[in-house]
Order: C-alpha cells, then sequence, then structure tokens
C-alpha cells in the first residue's frame, strides 16, 4: 500500500515559473516546470546580430545524445553516451563540468545495425527535485542520483522488474515527477505505467491494463473536468491514468504504421491534443466521465496536418506549433479546428520564450520567428556550431536570459536578454 502523496499545488508552479523570470534559472525537467515547453523569461532580444547572439561558452565532454538540458539549484544537468555507457552530467552555470556518473549501457551497445550507430547516444532528459536527480536511460536503467555528487541513490532496472521489452529504438522517456511519485512507463507485462517512490525506487503502482509497445514520448499531467490525470501516448493510443492509483480512465487509438509515437500530448480547455510522425496526422480529443466515473473520448478533429516526428509541438492561446514530418513543413494549427493558419518549409525542435519561437532546424540553424497565427514572420537566424555526428534533435531550452542549444557531444549557452 502506498503512503500518501505530497502534490505540489498550482502555486508552486506558478512560482517556479516566476524564478525563472527574476533570473534565478529553474527549468527542473524535460520541457520546464510545467511540462508545456514555454519559458517565463522576459526581456529578450527582439531580433539577433547575423551572427547570432553571443555565445557565452561551449560545454564538451557531454558525449553522443539528443538529451535536452535541466537546470536547477545552480546547476545543469544532461545525459550523454561515453564508450557505449549512458551517463548522467552536471555542470555549472559556467559550463564546467563537475561530475559524470553511468546510468548503464547504452542503447547503441546493443544493436549491429548500421543505422543504430547513427542514432547512438542518450535519449530521456534528467528531472530534479532538490537533492536528487532522476535518469532514464534508453535500455531501462532508472536511478537517482545525488544533485551534488552525482553519487547513486537507487537504482531500478525496469525492463527486469516490469517485464518489459526493449523498444526498437530504447527507451526514450524523460521522467514525470508528481510529489513523492515518480511516473515512468516501462511497457512491461508487470506495469506499462508505474509510479515509483522518488526516495527510495519502491514501487507504488503499476498499470497492467495496457499491452501495447511503448511510445517514444513523456507523459504530463493535467486536469480534465475536474479530474486529474497522466496523460501519454503508446505506439497505438492516446491514454490516460489515475495517477494517485494508476488504475486506466480512459484511451483513444491513434498511431502510425511506424509504431513511433513521440510527441508529447498538450491539454487545454479539457482537450488533448496528439501528433505522431510517419503521417500519423494530429488529433483532438475532448475526455468526459461520466455517472458512475466511466469516461468516454469524443474525437473533435483529425488532421494529417503538423504530423510530429519528435520535435515537440508548442501552444500558445489557442494555436498550435511545430514541424511536420516528410517535408511537411513548420506549422500553425488552430487548437479548436485543425485548420492551418500557415506553413513554411523546415523542420525542427521548438521552444517558446517572450512572445517568439525559437526554431531550431535538424540540420543546425536556430531561427527566431514570431509567435502570431496571422504569419509565418522569422525575424533572424545563425549557423550552429557541430558538436558531433549527427542531426540537431535535442530540443532548445530558454531559461535565465540564456539560450541552451545541445548537439551530440557539446552544449552552447547564448546570452539572448535585451540590454
Amino acid at each position: 500500500m502506498r503512503r500518501p502523496r505530497r502534490r505540489l499545488p498550482l502555486p508552486f508552479f506558478l512560482a517556479a515559473l516566476a524564478v525563472c523570470a527574476r533570473g534565478e534559472p529553474r527549468w527542473p525537467c524535460y520541457h520546464g516546470p510545467n511540462r508545456d515547453n514555454r519559458s517565463a523569461d522576459t526581456g529578450l532580444l527582439a531580433s539577433w546580430p547575423a551572427e547570432g547572439p553571443k555565445l557565452l561558452w561551449t560545454a564538451s565532454g557531454l558525449g553522443e545524445g539528443y538529451s535536452s538540458a535541466a537546470i536547477a539549484g545552480g546547476r545543469l544537468y544532461t545525459a550523454g553516451m561515453i564508450e557505449k555507457q549512458t551517463h548522467v552530467i552536471a555542470l555549472d552555470m559556467d559550463g564546467k563540468v563537475l561530475w559524470r556518473t553511468p546510468n548503464g549501457p547504452s542503447w547503441a551497445a546493443s544493436r549491429e545495425q548500421q543505422w543504430a550507430v547513427a542514432y547512438a547516444g542518450a535519449r530521456g532528459t534528467p528531472a530534479v527535485d532538490g537533492d536528487l536527480v532522476y535518469h532514464m536511460a534508453d535500455m531501462g536503467d532508472l536511478r537517482a542520483f545525488d544533485a551534488r555528487t552525482g553519487e547513486v541513490k537507487w537504482h531500478v532496472d525496469l525492463l527486469r522488474v516490469f517485464e518489459g521489452e526493449r523498444p526498437k529504438y530504447g527507451l526514450s522517456e524523460s521522467v514525470l515527477l508528481d510529489g513523492d511519485a515518480l511516473l515512468c512507463c516501462p511497457g512491461g507485462a508487470k506495469g506499462y505505467m508505474a509510479a515509483l517512490d522518488t526516495r527510495t525506487g519502491a514501487t507504488l503502482w503499476a498499470n497492467t491494463e495496457l499491452r501495447d509497445p511503448v511510445g517514444y514520448c513523456s507523459p504530463v499531467i493535467a486536469e480534465i473536468d475536474g479530474v486529474r490525470q497522466a496523460i501519454s501516448m503508446s505506439a497505438a493510443r492516446v491514454f490516460a491514468v489515475d495517477p494517485a492509483g494508476g488504475s486506466l480512465l480512459w484511451q483513444h487509438e491513434f498511431g502510425n504504421p511506424r509504431q513511433n509515437s513521440a510527441t508529447d500530448v498538450i491539454v487545454h480547455d479539457n482537450a488533448v491534443y496528439a501528433s505522431c510522425g510517419y503521417r500519423g496526422g494530429s488529433v483532438l480529443l475532448r475526455p468526459r466521465r461520466q455517472a458512475g466515473g466511466r469516461h468516454v473520448v469524443e474525437q473533435v478533429w483529425r488532421v494529417p496536418a503538423l504530423d510530429n516526428h519528435h520535435g515537440g509541438v508548442v501552444r500558445d492561446g489557442d494555436f498550435l506549433y511545430g514541424a511536420g514530418h516528410e517535408a511537411r513543413g513548420w506549422f500553425c494549427l488552430d487548437f479548436k479546428s485543425g485548420a492551418t493558419r500557415w506553413q513554411s518549409p523546415g523542420k525542427g525542435s521548438l521552444t517558446y520564450a517572450d512572445g517568439r519561437l525559437y526554431l531550431l532546424d535538424e540540420n543546425g540553424t536556430m531561427a527566431l520567428v514570431r509567435c502570431t497565427p496571422e504569419k509565418w514572420e522569422a525575424v533572424s537566424s545563425f549557423k550552429l556550431p557541430r558538436g558531433g555526428k549527427g542531426l540537431y534533435w535535442a530540443h532548445p531550452v530558454v531559461c535565465g536570459g540564456r539560450l541552451y542549444v545541445r548537439h551530440a557531444d557539446q552544449l552552447f549557452a547564448y546570452d539572448v536578454r535585451a540590454e
């Protein structure tokens, strides 16, 4: 029986966002404090010089990977593959590496195919809560590390404990912290989604109602019609569970032939937006609780546009922004109707800050685009340095007046504050 969970109220999250706005950097997990990929920073540059904003520092020795940056307690955390081992890495705010601690074998070490070499490297972004840092590696090793020293506090082999199968591209999830619980998707017969105690790693609950291959996205928590729920995607459906006990609340079939769903859902106005690449398209769902607690799901719309591969989608007001797959380009969609408001060539990842979109093309061009549904309005762009092999797939972060961009072995920090 699980112990009572420390639930963090809405004011906590608002305060966390305000911290970043005051110049004390805090982006403690993948896509930030609210998992919505929106920075609270203001007073940022409205345009950049031709060569780009000032490069403050470059950190090397991170290994190969697509892990983004988490920021808390005056430190940055990321992950990378070094000599076929996944490592979690801590840096100070000047880019100096403070510690590197292994977190199990890399997915690439277990693959012989040539395409595995091209996609080698750590996937998930660490999550920080106080004195602990958590990270799920691509082969299912979940560890809690001491934030100051990198010492391992506990370890769970998720695929062994929950009898999960290794996904084709390795586990790519960034774990979600919910009070005293850590939520993740081992995708196993003994736990498709599970909650672990953040202090010990003990299992609090495990949902065994789903049998799909895992997706490559990360869960979010939201309240819909007064019901708090953890929402994510498998390879075949959008689903929600009760974060207090793990029971399945609702599910809706949605996916693509490649069984590759890598984009986190977005919840707004009691509706759930989901997207996946390989022509899976975009869908808006409206779950409703009926008498007796049963949920029904209405599909409001489904369109082929904005079939996001893995670069993420950002919501601003009633509009969605992101890149489609297979040369579909950057899109703005109307959240309520699914109608395309504009489209422009390109593909990559993005984040939002101070009324602008920071778009990272997968070939290494960073662009500043006004966040408006009226038209595509690119303001500035510059070419990033190369940090190693491969495409620029790590999601950018804007926090504390800085733009952080990871490519392979290196992390670049740019000053984007206005004078």
